[in-house]
């Protein structure tokens, strides 16, 4: 198995779990919460095939990651995905970010610069700022996000099990484009992640990414579920694709939450076809579009 050091708290070193597999153009996969780098498990072979060197790691707190107390915020989580990629020596590479993981994307472009990226793609990501305020109408009342962190800190477990009826929309496709089986392999995720991480990420999830993508200057595919019950679109994925210039839109009929799995074909459908685009900054992108799957 290999490990990225990151830091250190005390005397414990903190350490990134990653994946890396194949050949060609890198492929950087981030996670969504509460999962690992093991939910990209439909798109990896997919990737591969099509000839993409596809590296997938644990967030910190997450899947076989390190599970600090301290952390649990964006620029860190940006400078860890940084210390990945800089221990990789990764050039022209894509970052491919779902749920929490599109923050990631927003945000290290932001800190960082798109040096060396080649494209990004954001799917059923958090960005632009989900959470309602003054100057941001089209958010989520903070009350919601209150709740979701009295649950967690009450019961986790008892959490996650409601919070993947939502995650896959089972009213739907249970028995159809989910298994019970594997709703309880994320549960199974959930419940081995870190206590803390899984009540500080929480409040992550309203972090206003409004400056970081602004910043995006690569080719981006933004790809976010019409029925999406934990992220809404409106809030969240029409309006990314709206601020990056140039971003190309797919929105997945009838998807929810997890469209990487309940809509792995269309989505890798779409991930293969953007990905073999011309990326380069600077470059001149494909018209904004929206496709609907």
């Amino acid at each position: 198995m290999s490990y990225v050091d990151v830091g250190k708290e005390n005397s414990t070193s903190i350490h990134l779990y990653y994946e890396d597999h194949g050949s060609g153009q890198p492929v950087v996969l981030i996670h969504g919460y509460p999962l690992s780098s093991a939910s990209w498990e439909k798109q990896v072979p997919a990737l591969l095939a099509a000839g993409h060197r596809v590296i997938a790691y644990d967030r910190r707190g997450f899947g076989k990651s390190s599970q600090p107390t301290t952390g649990y915020n964006y620029d860190t989580f940006a400078e860890d995905l940084r210390k990945l990629v800089t221990h990789l020596k990764l050039k022209d590479f894509t970052l491919v970010g779902f749920s929490m993981g599109g923050g990631e994307v927003a945000r290290y472009i932001g800190k960082y610069g798109s040096k060396d990226v080649n494209k990004a793609v954001i799917m059923g990501g958090i960005p632009p700022y989900l959470l309602k305020t003054d100057d941001n109408l089209e958010g989520v009342d903070g009350s919601i996000f209150a709740g979701i962190e009295k649950a967690v800190a009450a019961d986790r477990y008892a959490f996650f099990t409601e919070f993947f009826k939502n995650f896959y929309n089972t009213d739907v496709n249970l028995g159809k484009r989910v298994s019970q089986q594997a709703i309880q392999a994320s549960w199974n995720t959930a419940a081995i992640a870190s206590a803390t991480a899984s009540l500080a990420c929480v409040p992550t999830w309203h972090e206003d990414f409004r400056r970081d993508v602004a910043k995006i200057d690569v080719p981006t595919l933004v790809i976010h579920g019409d029925s999406d019950r934990i992220v809404p679109f409106a809030a969240a994925g029409q309006r990314t694709a709206k601020l990056i210039s140039g971003a190309e839109l797919v929105v997945i009929k009838d998807g929810p939450h997890n469209v990487a799995w309940t809509h792995a074909d269309e989505v890798n459908d779409a991930l293969l076809k953007f990905l073999a685009k011309p990326g380069a900054k600077g470059q001149a992108t494909a018209p904004k579009r929206k496709a609907v799957a």
